[in-house]
């Protein structure tokens, strides 16, 4: 009896731990990833291969390491944003933000994805990032352009974002 006791504390207490860890976290932490917390609650990711992850409190996401190389290489965003940056020299192969709408993929740089109502808004602060809906055409973003995307097939308008719009969006991840 004693031991069916322990074993259901020890149980109960595993569910716990992993029912309070943040979405995602558990598997960063799987992949060496120093998971920390902001004033403003949003959590940071430091991982190896130079990956930086900011994600905003309350964000649904999953951090994969697609390769199993030790270091995530793919961020599954649902909702919120997330800042991610990417040292490419450390990070071998490129790193890609899977939304509803878009996959944004680079080999190294920094910028920040949105989802938000439908859209997936993406903002490049250093580098370039290429834009695409799951089936189309890709976009190539520079520092200070932005896209937003939407369901369906138009074209995607890159567009230089205005200051304030940047302020916002990086303000909200701790910019």
């Amino acid at each position: 009896m004693k031991a069916m006791s322990a074993i259901s504390r020890s149980l109960f207490s595993a569910v716990l731990i992993i029912s309070l860890l943040p979405d995602g976290a558990a598997y960063a932490q799987s992949a060496g990833c120093a998971i920390s917390r902001a004033a403003n609650g949003n959590q940071i990711f430091r991982c190896p291969g130079g990956v930086n992850i900011t994600a905003e409190r309350g964000a649904s996401f999953k951090l994969t390491d697609r390769n199993r190389d030790g270091s995530p290489d793919s961020l599954a965003l649902r909702s919120k944003a997330a800042l991610v940056d990417v040292d490419s020299s450390q990070h071998r192969g490129g790193f890609q933000v899977v939304t509803p709408q878009a996959i944004a993929a680079v080999r190294g740089t920094q910028w920040a994805v949105d989802v938000k109502g439908g859209t997936t808004s993406v903002l490049v602060t250093r580098g370039r990032v290429g834009v695409r809906r799951p089936a189309g055409a890709a976009v190539v973003l520079g520092p200070g352009e932005g896209v937003d995307v939407t369901r369906g097939t138009a074209a995607l308008t890159v567009r230089t974002w205005p200051a304030p719009r940047v302020a916002a969006l990086l303000s909200r991840l701790g910019q």
